[in-house]
Parts: structure tokens; C-alpha cells; sequence
């Protein structure tokens, strides 16, 4: 049996009660103090965010697709993190519920300042 056998079809109801499994971790307070601890000596610098936060929360979400038959390790993340993306263009849940997940390790982003910002815009408007 090839790897690719092992991994499980994801619909979105396995992927919404995933990612609520998820959430709940996150929010289980052992992991919001590891999480708070390492925000605290990252600030909003996103590699440092990269470096400290997202292993944190990738190790919360390995442990927690095995359980659900993805492969252990990085081969496991990467190709559960591809079949959300997917189940997100259909479903506004999963898309929601991924969103909060990211929110852990990634900082927030505000788009319309920097569309606002952009010079393209800057041109465009003053002639």
C-alpha cells in the first residue's frame, strides 16, 4: 500500500469537526499560555511569529489529524492543509473556522490600509 492510500477523504463535515477539535486545544489553557508566552517575545514581527507560533499550533494540528488517519509529520499537515483550502472555496464554515486557527501564528493584516496606501491608487486619483 502506497503512502498516498493512507490519507483519509476529507469532507467538510470531518474538516469542520477537525478544526473545532482544533480550536478547542488552541483554547485548552496549558496551550494558551505556551501560545501568550510566545506572542509576548514576538511581538508582531512575522518571522519571528513563523519561528515561535506556528510550530506551537502545527504541533496541535499533527496531533490531531493522526487521529483521523492523516500520516504523523509534515507529509500529514501539508496535504490536510491542501484539501482545506479546497473545501474552503465551497464552504464559508471551514473557511471561517481555518481563519481563526491562522489567527494564532499569523499577525493581523489590514488590507484596506494598504490598498489605500498603494501609489497605483495614489496616480490614479490625481489625474
Amino acid at each position: 500500500m502506497s503512502r498516498q492510500e493512507t490519507i483519509p477523504n476529507l469532507t467538510s463535515e470531518t474538516a469542520i469537526t477537525i478544526l473545532n477539535k482544533m480550536i478547542d486545544e488552541l483554547q485548552d489553557p496549558s496551550n494558551v499560555q505556551k501560545l501568550e508566552e510566545a506572542r509576548d517575545n514576538v511581538g508582531n514581527e512575522m518571522l519571528k511569529m513563523m519561528q515561535y507560533l506556528f510550530p506551537i499550533v502545527m504541533q496541535i494540528q499533527m496531533d490531531i489529524i493522526k487521529e483521523y488517519g492523516f500520516p504523523e509529520g509534515r507529509e500529514g499537515i501539508v496535504k490536510f492543509a491542501q484539501m482545506l483550502r479546497s473545501l474552503e472555496r465551497d464552504d464559508s464554515e471551514v473557511a471561517r473556522l481555518h481563519s481563526l486557527i491562522k489567527a494564532h501564528y499569523l499577525p493581523p493584516v489590514s488590507v484596506n490600509a494598504a490598498a489605500n496606501e498603494s501609489p497605483i491608487e495614489e496616480r490614479v486619483s490625481s489625474n
